[in-house]
């Protein structure tokens, strides 16, 4: 039994049917890991003797008659980023003097425990997850396991790449710009990224911290069964969030029951970005699934932005900047200045921004804001005919892995200059607005890296993008395709 190749659920219920135990689970689980995790790089730590405690109290859990969830034994990683998992540790995406012990546990780890799973170690991200690859001084970059000398994307990248390469069935990310949808677009993975007030997220001391843009916790996954799971655990509401709501579905329950009639409308660029044609003709093949589905339409749909795609990037840049500079800015003020003792831990793309957003004034928050609506109002104007949108996830097909722990995006595309940090991507549009989206595989480019598409739903809608998403999946199984990744990770 390949237990690489099921998804998360499928372990579960092999666990729950007692025809495995959780320990057998999670040796062989660790057992990939020594093995391949140097050839992707993916995790940055493991811990084995944790796993395995965990993994021998649930089988007495099991053997006393509990139900111990639909993830039972099923190992999960967390991404080495912010806090989450209370005692263990984490560095900030690669940030030497920011390594520290985590005080709490994250959503997706408290909810991944509930669902019976274990947690078996940390994967790698870039600096302050301020990109859409991964890649850092301390760490190096990690790469797709479909293709060694490309990246994983990011900042999920070292989860993304754990879950595609099979050294774990599920993983966390965090999106505030992409963060989850693009490193699933690089490894063939199902990556969904929450819409507004769907998971909660409790941040101190300024509250509203996560909503410029809209950052959510969340997963990587093999299928989009996993994900409805893990959002049915994920979905609460706190009143701690300002923007919280409460669980609005049973998300698996409702997975299979899409609505009748579904108006796709499709889009290669928004207007706004510059792509590979590779990256087009890979999306059309998509786009020509869906149409084959019975009352599916898709019509091509054309947006009307009067900000360029290198403009929202850059607003995307300084918004996301503003907590981190605010964070460095008061450990100055207490006595700690980090970017003196430590500038070399830095990447110098965040010290450039840093410096920026230091300067800003009201009149950039009205811009920025007003870019905001621009984005909202156009999503709503597509929205008033059709019930979702499709795009590509990235407008290139792959990117190499640097030489020099600063791996970026490209500088230009169709000779035509471009953002390198987030700019070559189409996923930042939805965490200005809040609206659920997803990305689900697509095919693969000549380079053998995998090519997602984007699906975007309704604010507050989020239970219609995992059934469409699903209804997608059964048309086009991508799951087939990991087995291509043996040839560069063994």
């Amino acid at each position: 039994m390949k237990l690489e190749n099921l998804c998360a659920w499928e372990i579960g219920e092999l666990v729950n049917t007692r025809k495995i135990r959780p320990t057998e689970v999670v040796k062989y689980f660790l057992d990939r890991i020594e093995k391949y995790n140097k050839n992707i790089n993916a995790f940055v730590y493991v811990k084995p003797s944790y796993a395995l405690s965990k993994a021998r109290t649930l089988e007495a859990r099991l053997e006393a008659g509990e139900d111990c969830g639909p993830f039972a034994g099923v190992p999960f990683a967390l991404k080495d980023f912010l806090p989450n998992k209370k005692g263990w540790q984490s560095s900030h995406g690669g940030v030497q003097c920011l390594v520290a012990d985590d005080k709490f546990d994250s959503v997706f780890c408290h909810a991944m425990e509930q669902a019976g799973g274990i947690a078996i170690g940390k994967t790698n991200a870039p600096a302050y997850g301020f990109r859409g690859t991964t890649d850092n001084l301390m760490y190096g970059p990690t790469s797709t396991p479909f293709n060694t000398e490309y990246n994983s994307g990011g900042s999920s990248g070292g989860s993304a790449a754990a879950v595609a390469a099979g050294l774990v069935p599920i993983a966390e990310g965090g999106d505030a710009g992409g963060s989850i949808r693009i490193p699933a677009n690089f490894c063939n993975l199902f990556g969904y990224k929450a819409g507004i007030g769907a998971i909660p997220s409790v941040t101190r001391p300024d509250a509203w911290g996560t909503t410029h843009p809209f950052c959510f916790n969340g997963g990587l996954t093999k299928c989009v069964t996993d994900a409805a799971i893990l959002l049915n655990y994920m979905s609460y509401e706190d009143k701690r969030d300002p923007i919280s709501l409460p669980k609005t579905a049973d998300f698996s329950a409702q997975l299979e029951k899409c609505p009748k009639n579904l108006k796709i409308a499709y889009t290669e660029d928004f207007g706004l970005f510059e792509v590979e044609d590779e990256v087009k003709k890979t999306i059309r093949a998509a786009v020509d699934n869906f149409r084959s589905i019975k009352g599916v339409t898709v019509d091509k749909y054309k947006f009307k932005f009067t900000n360029s795609s290198n403009k929202l990037a850059e607003l995307w840049c300084k918004g996301i900047t503003v907590n981190c500079a605010l964070e460095l800015n008061h450990l100055k003020k207490d006595g700690t200045d980090l970017l003196k003792k430590h500038k070399k831990d830095f990447p110098k793309e965040f010290i450039h921004w840093k410096k920026i957003v230091d300067k800003m004034g009201i009149e950039d928050l009205y811009e920025y804001n007003n870019a905001r609506t621009e984005v909202l109002d156009q999503f709503e104007n597509c929205f008033e005919e059709y019930d979702l949108i499709i795009s590509p996830v990235c407008c290139v097909s792959a990117i190499k892995n640097a030489s020099d722990k600063n791996t970026k995006g490209p500088e230009k595309i169709n000779g035509k200059n471009v953002e390198p940090l987030i700019g070559w991507t189409q996923t930042f549009l939805a965490n200005f607005t809040g609206n659920p989206a997803a990305s689900v595989p697509a095919g693969l480019s000549a380079a053998g890296v995998p090519i997602g598409m984007q699906i975007i739903a309704p604010r507050h809608n989020d239970l219609v993008l995992l059934q469409a998403s699903r209804l997608y999946e059964k048309v086009f199984p991508w799951q087939g395709w990991y087995e291509q990744t043996n040839k560069f990770i063994m």
